[in-house]
């Protein structure tokens, strides 16, 4: 599933005690590709073993009486016709309305989730989806982080199918209370199925739209045929898995325990790749009817289309690996000489990521003033020395405001490596990169960015930062 996204300019008035984030317009539809495939075991088969080496961070495998809800602890119902001041029908044109009545939204009382679309006598369409209440899912520094459920599709081809688009997909946590930063926060489409295909697809989305380095609206992706039984008459396990252990960092999808999709780090530039992947993201389950994915493969719903066929759902799970043998992120996994998001903080004080208009999209950070700081764990500059600082800054600060943006080694407390003055540069989202000297460092640090003012007033967004030799 796609969402959409479009930027506006930023807040002028720089008042902390608000800390407003950017409005935003939303743009046009993407298309989303998926993937999947086959698995023989019963649907009311019992939890899913946890594979040596991973530890589980969620789990739910439908348990409870049928006819009753999800529970509302792990998930929450998207209901409607769109986010609240998100883009209409779901920002891909599909014509459903989503509910939380059990009617579309269910457990089935044999360990499994039913998402099941219905036309009602005048002919519109309910259907269900929901999310994770949790936005956190990514993998520790190092580590990796998988993310399956197996699914039996709606169970429906041909001219009745028309129109039905199952999915299980993800989005990037800034999404959430945004709904205008599409592509760039980063969705991953673990299963998609249209029309009752005997196909699924897998797919990345990312970047700008249209365009862009991931080709939107279709994104990076790739489809296949489900192996053995269809899609539609038998269960398949769809897997995500996110590797940072591995360079260049690669995000890779599997049915049946097949890896048929990959997209890696060196697919797109530094900057797409970190904004669409330095944060956390949900999940989400809903079967969409109609919309623009449908409709590149002859339409629908139409008056032949079935109502009443449900995605079930025997469970979702989300493993994690550490990549040292514990929950402690490694040292050096961020490269000094790549661009260095400045909302992918460790830490922070008086900081606030929010949507930026500067190429590539995604966040910066803003209302940034005198004792603000952030902090970047594990950025490691090699052997040979870095001598050169660069940051991506804007500001709107008044006449007379300016300030220094700073860099500390290892502890907020140690002098300054280097630093540079900023002040007005013509807008809070008017953006410009700025070299500074540093003094030489090699090996691997905790980098600090300092901000240093002589009045208390905003005076810099930072969108990004990198080092060079």
């Amino acid at each position: 599933m796609s969402e959409t996204s479009g930027i506006a300019p930023a807040d002028h008035r720089r008042r902390r005690s608000l800390r407003r984030a950017l409005l935003a317009a939303l743009a046009t539809m993407g298309l989303a590709v998926a993937a999947a495939a086959t698995a023989t075991l019963p649907a009311s088969a019992s939890a899913p073993s946890v594979p040596s080496g991973w530890s589980q961070v969620f789990l739910d495998d439908f348990n409870g009486t049928a006819g009753t809800g999800v529970n509302t602890s792990d998930w929450q119902y998207d209901t409607g016709t769109s986010y609240p001041g998100g883009a209409a029908n779901w920002g891909t044109g599909e014509v459903e309305t989503m509910t939380s009545s059990t009617t579309n939204v269910a457990l089935d009382g044999s360990g499994d989730l039913k998402i099941t679309p219905v036309r009602d006598s005048a002919g519109n369409w309910t259907s269900g989806r929901i999310e994770t209440t949790r936005t956190d899912f990514q993998p520790p520094a190092g580590g990796k982080l998988r993310v399956e459920a197996r699914i039996q599709m709606p169970n429906v081809t041909g001219n009745a199918a028309l129109g039905y688009w199952p999915a299980f997909w993800m989005l990037g946590a800034p999404y959430r209370g945004n709904y205008q930063n599409w592509p760039s926060v980063g969705e991953l489409d673990i299963m998609e199925n249209v029309q009752g295909l005997n196909k699924v697809w897998a797919t990345m989305h990312c970047g700008t739209n249209p365009g862009g380095p991931c080709n939107e609206t279709t994104g990076l992706g790739n489809s296949t045929a489900c192996p053995n039984t269809t899609c539609q008459s038998g269960f398949h396990t769809y897997t995500m898995e996110w590797d940072r252990s591995v360079s260049p960092e690669a995000i890779r999808f599997y049915v049946d325990g097949v890896n048929y999709q990959t997209v890696t780090a060196s697919q797109v530039d530094a900057t797409t790749w970190a904004n669409a992947t330095n944060h956390g993201f949900f999940v989400i389950l809903n079967v969409a009817m109609g919309g623009g994915f449908p409709a590149a493969f002859g339409g629908g719903p139409t008056s032949a289309t079935e109502s009443g066929h449900p995605m079930v759902v025997d469970y979702v799970q989300v493993l994690q690996a550490s990549g040292s043998g514990t929950t402690t992120p490694p040292t050096g996994n961020r490269d000094a000489y790549s661009a260095i998001q400045a909302e992918s903080y460790d830490s922070q004080s008086g900081v606030t990521a929010e949507t930026t208009t500067d190429t590539g999209g995604g966040q910066d950070i803003g209302y940034v003033a005198n004792g603000d700081w952030a902090l970047y764990k594990g950025v490691n500059f090699g052997s040979t020395a870095a001598t050169q600082f660069y940051a991506r800054v804007a500001s709107g600060a008044a006449s007379g405001v300016s300030g220094q943006v700073q860099v500390r080694l290892d502890s907020p407390s140690n002098s300054p490596i280097g630093s540079f003055s900023v002040a007005n540069t013509g807008g809070w989202q008017t953006w410009t990169t700025v070299p500074a000297n540093i003094s030489s460092v090699t090996g691997t640090h905790d980098v600090y960015l300092t901000f240093s003012s002589g009045q208390s007033a905003d005076f810099v967004n930072v969108n990004w930062f990198d080092f060079g030799h």
